[in-house]
């Protein structure tokens, strides 16, 4: 059997390992989000929001976009694959102690700056977590390129079970323990001055213990003697991962930007008192978190769709197959798009009373990562042709648009700006991608298609608000009936031709 004959069905399973691993994962660490928001105003947790923005940025800084560079040159065939990975593994060790050793010598002076001075604990935390996350991250991608993906999804739910399971531990049985009794032994664990720090605390735990998983990957890229990271470091091969990796940090920079930059800012831009800012901030992103099944199914997708659009890129059919993985794609995050907002009534009691008022946001969200998982889908063109640094221009198009769009709506309408300002980004990127993308890469995307189930998915919301509002319809039956109408249209216009994959032929 040839190793590309059924190259869907390696991609979907690959996918839900990856997604098994994401969903079960990141819904511990959505059950952080209710403990989270009934036990800590707004305020409060507007402050971890802010920080993990914040590491946001720099984590795309401290990987020095070496992830993708090491599935470019690993596949080339112009490099030993150990080769590639010991000369990665060590440039973002030695890249990452650096940053850990100046941020904790100028923690006081940043703290400051961050308007945090009496915590500055918070900035040697953050960059602890950040310098072991970077470092990991080439291991993990290491696993990616093996198709080791059992081995990937076990670690990673060992460190969200450590970081959900201290999480509880300090925030639940500590917390209760000091209000019984401050002087016994799990009481004297909790310092009410650390307050939400006792989140970084738990994150900073579970990333010790996931490198320590990874010890044997680590090994082997620093030390040879595991699998394939047997090399060591080659100075032309890492001027060449460079030039093609640095890109990819603007890439992510810009990415960031689009994605996070509205919960760095809005503290700046609310016209509120800091405190209320604060408030707002927390509000509004316990309303993002509950877009976090369409964030887990791009995650998971996004896992195994690099290597594997890397490992089908010269495949007679790439490019009908491609379009096949896009239909797919979309038809996925439009199901998952009605299942929140068709549902939504139920999915509010994820975050506490207090945090209600910001769910308006929620389909606004929804949306605008379904049209980033449709620009990732997209973005192949500037990979597959070695155009990373064409690609970057289309990240910082859209970024201009999110930072316009945030000091131009977030004023006016506060955090339903910010929602909208997403939106906005994300639809111009995939605008300026596929065009891009028909004339260096062309895929036979069926536009229309993508564009029709999107708008039914709209569609069949706005029908679900015309029923729930107007006609007094019960939400849960209403939502439940859309639902399967959604799936019916699907079987009927696409299910047995997409079940079908691409057809064969030429390229």
């Amino acid at each position: 059997m040839s190793p590309h004959s059924n190259p869907l069905r390696r991609l979907a399973s690959q996918t839900a390992v990856y997604g098994l691993s994401s969903v079960v994962g990141r819904f511990l660490n959505y059950l952080l989000v209710p403990l989270l928001t009934y036990t800590f105003a707004p305020a409060e947790f507007g402050v971890v929001a802010e920080l993990y923005a914040y590491m946001g940025f720099l984590a795309v800084l401290l990987t020095f976009g070496l992830e993708t560079g090491y599935f470019r040159f690993r596949s080339g065939g112009e490099w030993d694959p150990g080769l590639v990975y010991a000369t990665t593994l060590r440039v973002l060790v030695l890249g990452n102690l650096a940053f850990f050793l100046a941020l904790v010598l100028f923690r006081q002076p940043i703290a400051e700056a961050l308007r945090h001075a009496e915590h500055p604990e918070y900035v040697w935390w953050m960059a602890a977590i950040l310098a072991l996350d970077s470092v990991g991250a080439i291991a993990f991608a290491r696993l990616r390129a093996e198709n080791r993906a059992l081995r990937f999804a076990a670690i990673k739910l060992i460190e969200i079970g450590f970081n959900v399971g201290l999480c509880l531990f300090f925030v639940v049985v500590c917390r209760q323990a000091h209000a019984a009794d401050p002087s016994s032994l799990l009481g004297r664990l909790w310092d009410p001055a650390v307050g939400v720090g006792y989140v970084f605390l738990a994150n900073l735990a579970a990333s010790g213990v996931k490198l320590l998983l990874l010890s044997p990957e680590l090994r082997g890229g620093l030390g040879g003697g595991l699998g394939e990271a047997r090399g060591g470091f080659d100075s032309a091969l890492f001027r060449s991962l460079l030039r093609y990796s640095l890109p990819m940090v603007i890439i992510g920079l810009a990415g960031i930007v689009n994605e996070m930059l509205d919960r760095a800012a809005l503290k700046y831009l609310l016209p509120y008192d800091d405190a209320t800012n604060m408030a707002q901030l927390g509000i509004y992103s316990a309303s993002y978190k509950l877009s976090v099944l369409m964030t887990l199914f791009i995650q998971a997708f996004r896992y195994a769709g690099e290597p594997f659009f890397f490992a089908y890129a010269k495949a007679a059919d790439a490019g009908r197959t491609y379009a096949v993985v896009l239909n797919w794609f979309v038809i996925f995050c439009v199901f998952i798009f009605l299942l929140v907002t068709l549902f939504l009534d139920l999915f509010q009691y994820f975050v506490g009373a207090a945090y209600r008022e910001g769910l308006i946001v929620v389909p606004i969200l929804l949306l605008a990562n379904l049209l980033l998982g449709v620009y990732i889908n997209l973005s192949i063109w500037y990979k597959l042709t070695d155009r990373t640094l064409m690609g970057a221009w289309v990240t910082l198009a859209g970024s201009v648009v999110t930072v316009a769009l945030l000091l131009w709506w977030v004023p006016i309408y506060g955090y339903a700006g910010a929602a909208w300002a997403h939106l906005a980004c994300y639809s111009t990127m995939v605008a300026l991608s596929y065009m891009l993308g028909r004339r260096f890469y062309p895929v036979p995307y069926e536009v229309w298609r993508v564009l029709g189930y999107i708008a039914l998915g709209l569609g069949l919301y706005g029908a679900s608000r015309l029923l729930v509002t107007d006609l007094a319809w019960p939400a849960a039956p209403s939502g439940a009936l859309l639902l399967a109408l959604f799936l019916a249209l699907v079987y009927v216009l696409d299910g047995r031709r997409l079940l079908r994959g691409p057809a064969r032929g030429g390229g």
